[in-house]
């Protein structure tokens, strides 16, 4: 392979089509799939551990986005850095593209990192401030060894212009941009290897509400363009309804529904995803929308309630939800819910 050849790290859509096969088939062609992922977190001198995630199960289709969404603290990130194995899962299975993630060592895994990217949560701790943006979107190039260095640089301006930021730029620190420019810089950083998937952690919640919106509308455009697939762990639901094809909710470790955006917004099932819907702002003075509450806080994560994790701050919660640990069950087509007070819910087959 040529250098140039090599350099060519951002193929055109129509090339990543070709490969995936074209059409509606490739579209539904599944990228990740996630069987019972737990990640637990010793506490120090002691035997208890912090059960951060707690079997979680999913899958992401190439080229859709999957939101995830729960309170801070619910185990979404941990769900993210372990599926790149930034940290290491206690146990669970994790395939991508139908290889065994888990089971990848050296340079097995030094390969697939390239298909697997992440833009992390804070634009001001996620760049070295002692590099120039060069450096940092073109380190990428360096650790895999991809193009001499002067094609590097090319690589680099190209990228920068992807993001909407000027070439010229690159000659600078992290410390002369603003947020939004910081966060566009990891998001050339991401791009850089032609991933197939990108974790963005939350890549919007350090900025303000105008500067999301862009960024938002650049992570839209560049899926498009480069048939990218994300998995978009947010906190925010407004943010999360705009860009997701597909949501899942979690609660103290545990995904509690999932369904496409369009329908979990319109017809939430969990009452903890109704509990969160509740609190989205309305842009107009003359509407309210009807708050519900939850009571007392996030239990610990080192020793969930028994049975239904919500049923301490849960508003419908009855005698059985202290008992009853509820599965994944679907209840309607591609709507899945882990809840006994949903109609259905018990004649439903547990979700594989």
């Amino acid at each position: 392979m040529s250098t140039n050849e090599r350099m060519q790290t951002v193929p055109a859509a129509e090339a990543r089509a070709a490969e995936a096969g074209g059409g509606v088939a490739a579209a539904a062609e599944e990228l990740v799939r996630v069987r019972g992922l737990f990640k637990h977190f010793p506490v120090a001198n002691s035997d208890d551990v912090v059960r951060a995630v707690d079997g979680v199960t999913f899958e992401i289709v190439r080229g859709e986005t999957l939101g995830l969404v729960g309170e801070s603290g619910c185990g979404k990130s941990t769900v993210g850095r372990c599926l790149l194995r930034l940290i290491e899962p206690t146990r669970g299975e994790i395939y991508f593209g139908g290889e065994d993630v888990r089971a990848l060592g050296g340079g097995d895994l030094r390969r697939l990192r390239r298909e697997m990217q992440i833009i992390f949560q804070d634009p001001y701790a996620s760049l070295n401030p002692r590099l120039k943006v060069r450096d940092i979107v073109g380190e990428p190039f360096r650790i895999h060894r991809i193009g001499a260095k002067g094609e590097r640089g090319e690589r680099v301006a190209e990228l920068m212009r992807k993001v909407g930021l000027d070439p010229d730029y690159m000659h600078r620190y992290p410390h002369e941009f603003s947020g939004g420019q910081r966060q566009r810089i990891g998001i050339a950083r991401a791009l850089a290897l032609n991933p197939k998937l990108i974790v963005a952690d939350e890549p919007v919640s350090a900025l303000d509400v105008s500067v999301q919106a862009q960024v938002i509308n650049l992570l839209e455009d560049l899926q498009a363009e480069f048939d990218l697939t994300y998995l978009f762990i947010s906190h925010g639901l407004a943010v999360v309804e705009h860009i997701s094809d597909r949501v899942a909710v979690m609660y103290l470790g545990r995904i509690v529904e999932v369904a496409s955006a369009e329908e979990l917004y319109a017809n939430p099932l969990h009452p903890y995803t109704r509990a969160l819907l509740s609190a989205i702002p309305i842009p107009d003075p003359t509407r309210k929308r009807e708050r519900i509450v939850l009571k007392g806080d996030v239990p610990t994560p080192i020793n969930p309630p028994s049975g239904c994790r919500f049923h301490t701050r849960c508003p419908e919660a009855i005698p059985e939800c202290s008992r009853i640990d509820p599965d994944l069950r679907e209840v309607s087509s591609g709507h899945t819910v882990a809840c006994i007070r949903v109609p259905g819910w018990g004649e439903a087959p547990t979700s594989a």
